[in-house]
């Protein structure tokens, strides 16, 4: 780059001559500042807006884990609530044992047995109850194998029933299971 001419003869009307080449390169120049002005800005604007979504991203995911730490205690509110009025049936069938004959107490149970069942129901929790069915070691437990007509690994009796929270065994059905004579 050449440096500006000047003249020292005229004194007080001292000019700078600038050449052509150093006008385009004055121009060229103020042109990459005025992009580079503007490429600074796009990324002060850019960055600002990563710190944002960034700050909402730490919102969600503390939103969300304060909402399945919420789910986690209260999860089973609506199974305990149906299972409160269980409670109150069987503590009203005891307290009224006394003064109640056989039939009454045996109504008051299966009507307390049928309000179990719907909570189960509601919470979708099914019985797992085998009698017939063939064996199966992920459902069923065998308690023992008794000789029988009945086809082989077939459940004869069911000992106690097993229960299933959508489609997890909770328990499994402890059976007796055919075996050949």
């Amino acid at each position: 780059m050449r440096e500006p001419n000047t003249s020292a003869t005229h004194g007080s009307d001292e000019k700078t001559e600038v050449l052509p080449e150093t006008a385009v390169q004055l121009v060229e120049m103020e042109r990459l500042r005025s992009e580079l002005a503007a490429a600074e800005e796009r990324a002060k604007t850019h960055w600002e807006q990563y710190l944002r979504a960034l700050a909402d991203v730490d919102n969600v995911r503390k939103r969300g884990a304060k909402d399945l730490e919420t789910s986690r205690l209260y999860a089973v509110e609506k199974f305990a609530q149906d299972l409160i009025a269980v409670k109150d049936s069987l503590e009203l069938g005891i307290a009224n044992s006394e003064k109640a004959d056989i039939n009454s107490l045996v109504e008051g149970n299966v009507a307390t047995l049928r309000l179990l069942a719907k909570a189960f129901e509601k919470a979708q929790i099914e019985e797992i109850n085998p009698e017939g069915a063939p064996f199966n070691p992920e459902l069923h437990e065998a308690m023992m194998a008794q000789p029988s007509d009945a086809a082989p690994n077939t459940v004869l009796t069911v000992v106690q029933k097993g229960y299933q929270l959508n489609g997890r065994l909770l328990r499994p059905a402890r059976v007796v299971v055919a075996a050949q004579k």
